[in-house]
């Protein structure tokens, strides 16, 4: 039976984790993802869950550590100073190959900013914020409907490589309300974690640890992190697309932004201009073969987001001098609007 209720996006999302089996989360407040600390702290209670509000964002991140060795489905979130606190023991949780997910209701900055919505902290999201050669999976919904989905969708992925996958939203998607349907006729994925600590009666101890001082032993681990990483990007690129075949120039855009965009795609292409629109869901592993592909055949892409330019920087690499590419940018909790947009579009048309 399909239920559709209305919830904003931070709800959304805690209701995402919870239909994944998510049975421990710590966090502490920071607008504007409060809401979503305190969906869990109820969701939790009612499915015998343990909700945690910790004593700062460092703490939440190592009880989030701690949970993910004992084998739990484990979860953390935060807004963007905090996410910086959370970064050292991200890191840890990689090195030793642990799965959680980490969601980010980005906010203005730099420093403590504003409480208004933003894309500025892409950087810290794909390039990996901590220490060391690492990756995650980092998934950009662009509505609440997606914040269920693809929070549900992010603990099986984190189970599947052992490893953190992160949730990159921003103020403006987790504060908005939308009608949202709950329909999920696959259970969470079960994998077993033989690997887990879980007491060592009967089999031998199992050992979690990313301080490895052998000879040799920290490039090897480090291989294998690499040949992992490399599965994801062979399996897991996303990218939703619009008019792409027959388009001079194409709009790159994701999240919030992604929607004012496709609104000015639509009304570039009413007014007869061939327009269209690449929306990447996985911010890592980015879609770079559709992009390269499209720029074989594109004139010129634009790239929209609220920040001063960091997912540009990744079109242009993917496009490698086959198309120009502009950007066009809000920042500080700046919106831009479809006319804004369309403006652009229209400026080189």
């Amino acid at each position: 039976m399909i239920r559709k209720i209305l919830m904003c996006g931070n709800e959304a999302c805690g209701e995402g984790a919870i239909l994944a089996g998510c049975k421990f989360y710590a966090g502490y407040p920071i607008t504007p993802q409060n809401e979503l600390t305190a969906y869990l702290a109820k969701r939790m209670n009612e499915t015998n869950g343990i909700f945690i509000q910790a004593e700062s964002e460092l703490a939440a991140i190592n009880m989030v550590f701690g949970a993910a060795a004992a084998g739990v489905r484990a979860m953390t979130s935060s807004s963007s100073p905090g996410i910086s606190l959370k970064q050292e023991g991200i890191s840890y949780m990689v090195g030793c190959e642990l799965p959680c997910v980490i969601v980010n209701m980005q906010r203005g900055g730099p420093g403590l900013g504003n409480i208004a919505t933003s894309q500025a902290d892409y950087f810290q999201a794909v390039k990996g914020g901590g220490h060391g050669d690492y990756n995650l999976i980092v998934l950009a919904p662009a509505s609440a409907q997606e914040l269920l989905e693809y929070t549900y969708l992010a603990f099986d992925m984190a189970d599947k490589y052992r490893n953190p996958v992160f949730i990159l939203g921003d103020g403006l998607l987790g504060q908005m309300m939308e009608p949202i349907s709950i329909n999920f006729k696959n259970p969470p994925a079960n994998i077993p974690k033989p690997w887990a600590l879980t007491g060592c009666k009967g089999r031998k101890p199992n050992i979690i640890r990313s301080l490895l001082l052998g000879d040799g032993a920290l490039e090897e681990h480090n291989k294998h992190l690499q040949e992992k990483f490399g599965r994801m990007k062979a399996s897991e690129v996303r990218a939703e697309t619009y008019h792409i075949n027959d388009s001079d120039t194409v709009v790159v855009a994701y999240g919030s932004a992604a929607r004012l965009a496709k609104s000015a795609m639509l009304k570039a292409r009413a007014k007869g201009l061939k327009v269209g629109l690449i929306r990447p869901i996985t911010l890592w592993p980015f879609p770079e073969k559709l992009i390269e592909d499209v720029a074989s055949r594109a004139k010129r892409f634009l790239v929209v987001e609220m920040s001063a330019g960091q997912m540009v920087q990744d079109v242009r690499l993917a496009v490698n001098g086959k198309a120009k590419v502009d950007f066009y940018g809000r920042m500080g909790g700046g919106i831009p609007t479809d006319e804004d947009i369309l403006e652009r579009i229209e400026a080189s048309v």
